[in-house]
């Protein structure tokens, strides 16, 4: 048996399905290993094919029999290919479940949700390191896993819909579901099926696992649940750890609350001791995720808010619960089907004006209910100058400008972490230009 563990054979023939991050991540990670595999890569780039060449990894067949098939998380559990692979003998499996079989002693805290589950993985690793551990966070958020595992005692993965379709056997001593919303239906076709892939997280855990919900969330586990209450930031038991109204700003209270009991859980099953203290000064000390709600500039009593990330329903109540009234909410981009009504309930009383931008902004705005501005411009940068210019026009020297667009970026960039960098970049400049003419 090779050193990927139980169920590869040395004769076994690998597959990786889809290269890209997380191909490229199972290519490092197996290369080091000694285990050969061949790749199949419907578009590959030419770094991905350096990289393959570089590695000794041979380009495979879709269309040949392989005992193993890593999947990208990108290509569709029910891909032609990935059938065909499957009918054939195949077992389908993502980076997870190697790092799992390859590392069987390294702990594993699992973190999935439709919103929240990156900024809760980062808080959770944060948390642990606070407490003398060597935690590292990766997975759906950079960095790959595979690219982290050797470096670390602990191990936090966010972990997407996409790649729990693909974690058969997978038990985690801890895992977390931050919530159950709405999203990627363009891929699981209906809700149920989105939420079954979360609901994977916990398929494989056991008595002594723990699955940590929110309130309310009911699901069938053998895992003991333990629910957490962002209104509470406290330990198991009661504890008290912090008050919300203490955290950085930036921090959302149920993050914090799914962190604290999840960092607890993990420390308990290592023999180690869940100080409050030692937590309460580590959540003073954290920073919030690049992108996710992140105050980018100041003007006065104004505050421009990056949330570009914020494309999902729960995503986007969030943010609108969170930003500091009255707020000249940044709207558009493409639309994905997001579900409206509890943002017109979130919106109400808190903001004062729409600013409409990009290829379905103004539907997104009149859709709302609510007032509106539009916008426009000849390229990305120049329509987010337009749009916080506006917001904060819309405003009366306080409140937030806060860009949660609803919309996919793909209409003006290229993701949605370059519509957040140039809204940053519009609103610093916006605030120079104002306190030079002061």
């Amino acid at each position: 048996m090779n050193a990927v563990g139980a169920g590869w054979g040395r004769s076994g023939r690998v597959l990786i399905y889809g290269l890209g991050r997380s191909g490229r991540g199972v290519m490092r990670f197996l290369a080091r290993e000694g285990v050969r595999a061949e790749w199949v890569d419907a578009r590959p780039t030419p770094e991905d094919e350096a990289l393959a060449s570089e590695l000794g990894f041979a380009q495979g067949d879709a269309a040949g029999t392989y005992d193993t098939v890593v999947a990208a998380p990108g290509v569709p559990i029910d891909h032609p290919d990935l059938l065909g692979l499957a009918a054939r003998g195949a077992e389908i499996i993502g980076e997870v479940v190697v790092a799992a079989r390859a590392r069987p002693h390294l702990p594993l805290v699992g973190v999935t949700g439709t919103a929240g589950k990156g900024s809760t993985t980062v808080l959770i690793a944060h948390l642990l390191r606070a407490c003398g551990l060597r935690a590292r966070e990766g997975g759906n958020i950079d960095p790959p896993l595979l690219d982290v595992v050797d470096d670390a005692e602990v191990a936090v993965v966010e972990l997407s819909s996409f790649q729990l379709e693909r974690v058969p056997g997978l038990q985690l001593p801890v895992a977390v579901i931050t919530n159950l919303g709405v999203d990627h239906l363009d891929r699981h076709r209906t809700v149920e099926a989105y939420h079954a892939a979360k609901r994977n997280i916990t398929a494989g855990q056991d008595e002594g696992d723990v699955l940590i919900v929110p309130a309310g969330l009911t699901l069938d586990t053998r895992a003991e649940i333990r629910a957490f209450d962002p209104a509470r930031l406290s330990l198991q038991g009661g504890v008290p750890v912090l008050d919300p109204a203490d955290l950085p700003e930036g921090l959302h209270p149920a993050n914090a609350a799914a962190a604290l009991l999840a960092a607890e859980a993990l420390l308990t099953r290592l023999g180690r001791v869940a100080d409050p203290a030692v937590l309460a000064a580590a959540l003073r000390s954290a920073e919030p995720v690049a992108g996710r709600f992140e105050t980018v500039a100041r003007l006065g009593e104004v505050r421009f808010v990056e949330d570009s990330i914020a494309t999902r329903t729960l995503a986007v109540q969030a943010a609108l619960e969170r930003a500091r009234p009255p707020v000249a909410w940044l709207v558009g981009g493409r639309d994905k089907g997001a579900d409206l009504a509890p943002l017109r309930l979130a919106a109400e009383g808190r903001v004062v004006r729409v600013i409409a931008f990009g290829e379905d902004g103004e539907a997104l705005a009149r859709s709302l209910g609510l007032p509106f501005d539009t916008v426009g411009g000849v390229t990305g940068d120049e329509v987010m100058a337009n749009a916080a210019r506006a917001g904060l026009a819309a405003l009366e020297g306080t409140g937030t400008v806060l860009l949660a667009p609803i919309g996919t970026s793909f209409d003006l960039f290229r993701d949605y972490k370059a519509r957040g960098e140039s809204f940053a970049r519009a609103a610093r400049a916006l605030c120079t230009a104002s306190e030079v003419q002061a």
